[in-house]
């Protein structure tokens, strides 16, 4: 006797969540369907989208590989220890994600710019990182770092600490037992947030553009160079915007993937 699959799902639910479908789906059709695909690849391999291509890559991978180095530890602190004020503490490392990010820019600006808490001393002794591609990498990973602790803590709390806590009482050491069981155990996790990282920091526009400014190839990402293109060429706007969706897409098909594996 065969039973049939029960969803759990009422009928109705299935009309709201279309329309939600649609809502999300349409804006990127009628994107596409003003793409002038005859021109398509001169319009997105001009010197100045190449530029800004290529700065956005560059700037996005260092930006992922400083929130790998910053994110690992937070989140281990976080899902390991416990200790008064790190409620408090979550809270401000999640802010950037709600924070709108000309306003993360303009700390930023505060605090590293000539004028900043720290940029006065930086300027005496000849570093200035303000509207530099420097600046770009830490705008970029500013709103980039809350991704990576997000889903390396939630993976670490999902896993538990049994086989960490084996290994202490066979007698490893602390750095061992992170080294040889909890990281290859949150590995998917930490992939995940890493490449969540990296598209949220090649999507970075506000932050970048207040903190960093806009100078071809030196500060002007992908995103920048569309803003810029908007107005004088609209259809280079269009192409380039299309080549951001791809890299989204393929994105969440790297997220989906490592988190299966994880499965």
């Amino acid at each position: 006797m065969s039973t049939a699959r029960y969803s759990g799902v009422p009928r109705w639910v299935y009309v709201p969540a279309a329309a939600g479908a649609v809502f999300i789906v349409l804006p990127l059709a009628a994107m596409a369907s003003r793409v002038e695909w005859a021109s398509f690849f001169s319009l997105i391999t001009s010197e100045s989208s190449r530029h800004a291509l290529v700065l956005s890559l560059r700037t996005s991978a260092m930006a992922t590989l400083l929130c790998i180095l910053l994110g690992v530890p937070m989140a281990l602190v976080l899902a390991r220890t416990s200790f008064r004020g790190q409620g408090l503490l979550r809270s401000l490392v999640l802010l950037p994600l709600v924070l709108p990010p000309v306003v993360g820019g303009i700390a930023l600006l505060y605090t590293f710019g000539r004028k900043g808490l720290l940029g006065e001393t930086m300027d005496v002794l000849g570093l200035q990182i303000a509207f530099s591609t420097t600046a770009v990498v830490i705008a970029q990973t500013f709103v980039s770092l809350p991704f990576l602790v997000v889903s390396l803590e939630g993976t670490l709390r999902t896993a538990g600490q049994r086989y960490e806590i084996v290994a202490s009482t066979l007698g490893a050491a602390p750095t061992t037992v992170l080294r040889r069981i909890t990281l290859p155990l949150v590995l998917p996790g930490l992939a995940a947030g890493a490449v969540l990282s990296f598209a949220r920091a090649l999507g970075e526009f506000g932050a970048t553009i207040t903190f960093a400014g806009s100078l071809e190839g030196v500060t002007r990402t992908l995103p920048l160079e569309i803003y810029l293109q908007r107005e004088s060429n609209p259809d280079a706007a269009v192409a380039l915007s299309l080549v951001l969706v791809v890299v989204a897409v393929l994105v969440i098909g790297l997220v989906r993937g490592t988190r299966s594996s994880a499965v």
